[in-house]
């Protein structure tokens, strides 16, 4: 059965597609089977694994709306272990037409939840908002992780996305667990990277994760050549961390299931 994460954060320029666009290349790195829902409108994710907008025929609104079912949105070919639905500015409508449909927060975990046995991971990488799309991620995901850029104003943001994630477990998707988070954009000369860090292991503790994710150049490359930066060079700093993240991620959830 596989885990589902939703990455979101409703604060725009953290990291969060980068961060899901390379750690779905780690996991697949990894011989993990992992299935990336490409949950934005912006559509960046899809972009940053080279798929040409014209060859976006079924995307994720199609799944949402129910025009499609999952396995007619997958875009392929891509590596072993990596599939992927893709997004299209379409997809900002689905706000609109979601608000007067039956179950309208269920759509995206009624048209993934058949096919969770797929996969080792299903990865929906969320808008910047906090709209009808995101709060689908919430209700399909069984975990939240969430991107922080080591900056003062991300910090206050992480609050109210907080709160959000609490409604949502209380009142759609009471299985709905915190992942963790995952400090982005670090750069660990600076004061205010350090003081973050300190500011968010003192409140969240064990939820973050020690993997930090440096600044990093060839990581604002690769999307640029339609890459993730796994591809694209793949030994960099960048690439370096999202594998062990990926790796870190891994033995966690190993770690659940001796455990349980």
């Amino acid at each position: 059965m596989a885990i589902i994460i939703a990455i979101a954060n409703q604060k725009g320029g953290v990291g969060k597609t980068t961060t899901a666009v390379n750690l779905v290349a780690a996991l697949a790195a990894a011989e993990k089977k992992v299935l990336l829902v490409d949950c934005d409108p912006q559509g960046n994710a899809t972009t940053g694994y080279g798929v040409d907008k014209a060859a976006r025929q079924k995307t994720v609104y199609d799944l949402l709306i129910g025009n499609c079912g999952l396995h007619e949105a997958l875009k392929e070919p891509f590596p072993p272990y990596l599939y992927l639905v893709p997004s299209t500015p379409h997809l900002s409508g689905a706000e609109i037409e979601l608000v007067t449909m039956q179950r309208r927060e269920y759509r995206l975990r009624e048209a993934i939840r058949d096919h969770v046995e797929e996969y080792d991971y299903v990865i929906l990488d969320c808008p910047p908002s906090l709209g009808l799309i995101t709060l689908n991620t919430l209700v399909a995901a069984d975990r939240v992780l969430v991107p922080l850029q080591c900056e003062f104003y991300a910090m206050e943001g992480l609050s109210q996305l907080a709160n959000t994630i609490g409604l949502a477990q209380k009142k759609l998707n009471k299985s709905l667990q915190w992942e963790g988070i995952v400090l982005t954009m670090y750069d660990g000369r600076t004061n205010l990277s350090t003081q973050v860090e300190e500011e968010v292991r003192n409140h969240f503790g064990d939820k973050v994760y020690q993997t930090r994710i440096p600044r990093n150049v060839r990581v604002s490359e690769a999307p640029s050549f339609g890459k993730p930066v796994l591809w694209y060079d793949a030994h960099c700093r960048g690439s370096t961390a999202y594998y062990a993240l990926a790796n870190e991620m891994i033995t966690r959830h190993e770690n659940e299931k001796v455990q349980e």
